[in-house]
């Protein structure tokens, strides 16, 4: 697929067309799905999943689209790869590629991706870090895509805590043209850097409010995410009380859209940030959203596996010539 990056560590960089053809062989994986046509690029490849984060959602949609997709999985924690561990996360980047051939890790320090990598020979996939969620975003934006929401327009109402998965709805602003409005507590900005860029290339614009009630105004997307996020756990009962004016509930959805549409990555800390009535409701599309990372991500796994097999038959062929 033209256009498809070497790895998928954030969302810069991509290219719109891009983007939307992954959705659409998305689309055709769904499609295909359990019947005698679903289709097995990755028969006999394997993915290496290195997990130091819990999860439920990434781990399952992973395992099960490589499954599905003919391959294999081989799962490795912490005590296996480590930044600081027996071996370097170079080396470890040089073995994996030389026994799988596609790497996924959910880890912390974002600059664990980042180099694995850069010293990878086979796809590297940021399956979240604490800075980024890109496979999330892309699933949430295929999401709305299927329900024929014009990303080019649409309006998207942040409300909560500057984290990760805003980090990617910013990136992902420079991206598509839709209007990204937020609402995060003084101190709980995202990353600084990023905002100020999104502000610069981001076609819709960005804008930041003091108030959850005025980035609501105009939404056709509410999101909102945890605001304790995993390693914060100590902080949870001071974050309670300064997010307190952040729970989405009815009535700061009257606020949005009629036909606005509730979007939660999960998992949700009922009653905190979401009312069981808003994310329970109709306009929730919550659990639609988790399914959806199963499709989008066997795309991107395909995708990505089958761009790297053509370079490296491209490099065999100009070594024979």
């Amino acid at each position: 697929m033209n256009g498809t990056p070497p790895h998928l560590v954030d969302l810069l960089g991509l290219e719109r067309a891009w983007v939307i053809r992954l959705f659409e062989r998305a689309e055709a994986l769904r499609e295909r799905r359990g019947t005698p046509q679903a289709p097995r690029p990755l028969a006999g490849c394997t993915a290496a999943l290195v997990f130091h984060k819990p999860s439920l959602r990434t781990r399952v949609s992973f395992t099960a689209g490589m499954h599905e997709l003919g391959g294999d999985v081989v799962d490795l924690s912490g005590s296996e790869v480590q930044e600081h561990g027996r071996e370097s996360l170079e080396d470890v980047a040089h073995v994996l590629s030389s026994m799988s051939q596609l790497i996924v890790i959910r880890t912390f320090a974002h600059r664990i991706v980042q180099r694995l990598a850069a010293n990878a020979g086979v796809p590297v996939i940021n399956a979240l870090t604490d800075f980024s969620h890109p496979c999330q975003i892309l699933s949430d934006l295929y999401t709305l895509w299927r329900r024929g929401r014009d990303i080019d327009r649409m309006t998207l109402a942040w409300i909560g805590d500057g984290n990760n998965v805003l980090n990617s709805w910013l990136e992902a602003a420079m991206i598509f043209g839709f209007t990204l409005q937020i609402a995060v507590p003084d101190g709980f900005e995202p990353d600084a850097g990023l905002f100020l860029e999104a502000e610069k290339r981001a076609g819709g614009g960005v804008r930041r409010f003091r108030e959850p009630t005025e980035a609501m105004r105009g939404a056709d997307v509410v999101y909102s995410d945890a605001w304790t996020s995993m390693g914060q756990e100590k902080e949870a009962d001071w974050r309670r009380v300064v997010f307190a004016g952040y729970r989405i509930d009815d009535a700061l959805m009257s606020h949005a859209k009629a036909d606005a549409l509730f979007m939660h990555c999960l998992p949700a800390h009922r009653g905190e940030e979401v009312t069981d009535a808003v994310l329970d409701g109709p306009q929730s599309i919550a659990i639609e959203q988790a399914e959806n990372r199963l499709h989008l991500q066997k795309a991107l796994m395909e995708t990505l596996v089958e761009a790297n097999r053509s370079v490296g038959a491209l490099a065999v062929g100009a070594g024979r010539s």
